[in-house]
């Protein structure tokens, strides 16, 4: 069923013919239903199929939203190894559809939603986690001034910056107080971790789902949704995705807590530690609670802003209010890992 509540088809149609001529006649879109920031759609041409990702309407966050990073970041990592759709078209004229939007090529592949891979054999579910691992340490590794992304984002303590950015974010878009991100916000304000110096290339939301797999092979060959993405600290990618084993199994968090791993082929989070220092030369990771609490603070906050945007009626998820729901648990379970210590 098509879906064009949030995209003028008559504009894009005009848009396409005279400035992207080759993507063919527009015939169809269709609205993905997963995404809670940038509406995503899948569009038909006479031509072939295209993906579609635009800034929502309505009043937005500052520094949200920036499909016009997603379009540069994705475009300039086409040379390298770490695999991502090839890009179409930005259009950053606001008044052919309403907002921003870029185009690239649809990648057929397979999406996982539950990070247990229910309906795959052992060796299938230990290589897919092993190809996610390669190709996070193929985003830190990569060369940012050889590929022109030496200005994507600014010097200085990258947790520093983080921290200040969505504890402002959060105050922009909170509805009510919870007592958890009060705590998070001192704690994490009281224990800032040093400057080490480790800068690269980060992707800022890297999970299973955002990562699409081979058709048939277990292994990635488009990582998505870099809305997020910026120069920074790479143990704040691992530390993110590594939330994946401590969150519970179900349709909102999707973790691997409590699920016997072993039995399944998949890490502990430790092996996926260890493996990924192998990959990129590391001896230890200090600081590990440090970056776990972070990555809990962060995602809070974004769920806040979900929540927020639910509210007003600008989120892209029909899920958005539940999924907004999630900012209390989830700074809840950061502080049970700081009394846990």
């Amino acid at each position: 069923m098509s879906e064009t509540a949030l995209l003028d088809m008559a504009g894009l149609r005009r848009y396409f013919a005279a400035e992207v001529p080759q993507m063919g006649q527009l015939i169809d879109a269709e609205k993905f239903a997963d995404g809670q920031s940038n509406p995503t759609f899948a569009l038909t041409t006479d031509r072939g199929r295209y993906v579609l990702r635009r800034k929502p309407p309505g009043e937005l966050l500052k520094s949200a939203h920036a499909v016009d990073r997603e379009y540069r970041v994705q475009k300039a990592l086409a040379e390298t190894d770490v695999p991502v759709a090839q890009m179409v078209h930005l259009c950053e004229d606001d008044a052919v559809i309403g907002s921003a939007f870029y185009v690239m090529e649809f990648v057929d592949g397979r999406t996982f939603w539950e990070p247990s891979l229910p309906g795959l054999d052992i060796s299938e579910r230990s290589a897919i986690y092993d190809s996610m691992n390669a190709t996070l340490a193929a985003i830190h590794s990569v060369d940012v001034d050889a590929i022109g992304l030496g200005d994507f984002g600014r010097p200085g303590n990258y947790f520093e910056r983080q921290y200040d950015r969505w504890s402002r974010q959060y105050r922009a878009s909170e509805t009510e107080t919870i007592d958890a991100m009060e705590t998070l916000i001192e704690w994490l304000g009281q224990n800032m971790v040093a400057d080490d110096g480790r800068y690269g290339l980060v992707h800022g939301d890297y999970r299973l789902d955002n990562i699409m797999m081979h058709a048939t092979e277990p292994r990635a060959i488009a990582v998505m949704d870099w809305e997020l993405s910026t120069l920074g600290h790479p143990f704040a990618d691992l530390a993110y995705q590594c939330m994946l084993w401590r969150m519970p199994p179900g349709p909102l968090l999707g973790g691997l807590d409590g699920i016997d791993r072993a039995a399944l082929g998949i890490p502990t989070e430790a092996e996926y530690v260890a493996r990924y220092c192998e990959r990129t030369g590391l001896a230890r990771i200090d600081h590990w609670l440090f970056y776990l609490v972070f990555g809990f603070f962060r995602i809070a906050a974004i769920a806040q802003g979900v929540y927020q945007r639910a509210l007003q009626g600008n989120a892209s998820s029909e899920r958005a209010l539940e999924l907004g729901r999630l900012a209390r648990p989830l700074a809840e379970k950061a502080c049970d890992l700081l009394d846990a210590q």
